[in-house]
């Protein structure tokens, strides 16, 4: 499944809610989220921009992907599939 092209920054926080992700701060226009679901605290920092770019939405996904454990297409199939 392709990524989305105009995700903003803070429609991918509000997506990651389900995953345990909360927002825990925000400096400027970044967020930054925590998640404590495997026993331990993991951080993501989304710039809250009306778009973001391809490169750095895969990178967050890759990230959040490797610390629940599961494929990186089976996140983005959760997250964005229709």
């Amino acid at each position: 499944m392709k990524l989305p092209r105009d995700l903003a920054g803070e429609k991918l926080a509000s997506s990651l809610r389900r995953y345990g992700y909360q927002v825990s701060r925000q400096t400027g226009s970044h967020l930054r989220l925590t998640s404590f679901t495997k026993g331990t605290q993991h951080h993501v920092t989304i710039p809250a921009h009306k778009e973001l770019r391809l490169g750095t939405l895969h990178s967050i996904l890759s990230d959040i992907a490797s610390y629940l454990e599961i494929e990186l297409e089976t996140l983005i199939e959760e997250l964005f599939g229709q």
